[in-house]
């Protein structure tokens, strides 16, 4: 069971109802019962969450933003102005991931990326997708190469749905990152690259209590995708699951 005050959402799952009405969408995911968010498009959205956060009792500990690829200057000012304490990059280029050169490169950047960071009192972190895992290098998955050349001060955020479809034993993989993983992303579906595949966390086929159990201090985030019914049904859906409130 997972304690509320270790529960986020990550608003990339309700991005559609963001754009009819901000306002609302922020008032029914704190309904549900939320009291954390991790907002993506910062830069762009700083001024509706400055508003909506504290009018509806949110908090946003972590943030996705594309620290290497956008100017950071901007990024970490949005945050320092919400009070996040963690920015997370959320994407690189999968091209990248071929090559142990490259990986470290990456590292690089990040490291360069966490020493600006710490100026503004902000963590930074990064968060996979499914090739950091498919790409196995010498028998080692790249987003472990990425992990031992990255400086003590930058966290990863384990998407564990696309660590699993890229083929890692997840649970096995948050053993071996450790005390460096300080957020999950909790998805679940059929563990394939459909993103229209998945559904409310606990309901498709991930080992969740598994992976939540290797990195039991670790930040829960909930994401989706994509979802064929009523985003909101999932949303609600995986709050009460990983809450407790259906698994009585």
């Amino acid at each position: 069971m997972v304690a509320v005050d270790n529960l986020s959402l990550q608003l990339y799952t309700v991005r559609y109802k963001l754009e009819e009405d901000f306002d609302a969408t922020l008032a029914r995911i704190a309904e549900i019962g939320y009291t954390k968010v991790e907002p993506f498009g910062l830069v762009n959205l700083a001024g509706k969450l400055a508003d909506a956060l504290p009018k509806y009792g949110l908090s946003a500990p972590s943030t996705h933003a594309g620290l290497l690829r956008e100017d950071s200057g901007p990024i970490f000012e949005a945050a320092k102005q919400l009070g996040i304490g963690t920015v997370i990059d959320p994407h690189t280029d999968p091209a990248r991931w071929q090559s142990v050169d490259e990986i470290k490169a990456i590292a690089e950047g990040l490291n360069a990326a966490a020493k600006e960071g710490a100026e503004h009192g902000i963590t930074v972190g990064y968060h996979n997708h499914h090739f950091e895992l498919e790409s196995v290098i010498d028998g080692v998955h790249a987003l472990e190469i990425l992990a031992d050349n990255l400086s003590d001060e930058v966290i990863l955020e384990v998407d564990t749905y696309w660590a699993a479809v890229g083929g890692a034993d997840v649970p096995a993989l948050l053993g071996r990152l450790g005390d460096r993983v300080k957020a999950l992303h909790v998805k679940d579906g059929d563990g394939t690259l459909d993103n229209k595949a998945q559904v409310a966390v606990g309901d498709g086929t991930i080992a969740v209590n598994d992976i939540l159990a290797a990195a039991p201090t670790a930040l829960r985030v909930v994401e989706l995708d994509d979802f064929t019914g009523e985003i909101f049904d999932a949303v609600e859906g995986s709050f009460r699951w990983l809450t407790g409130q259906d698994q009585a």
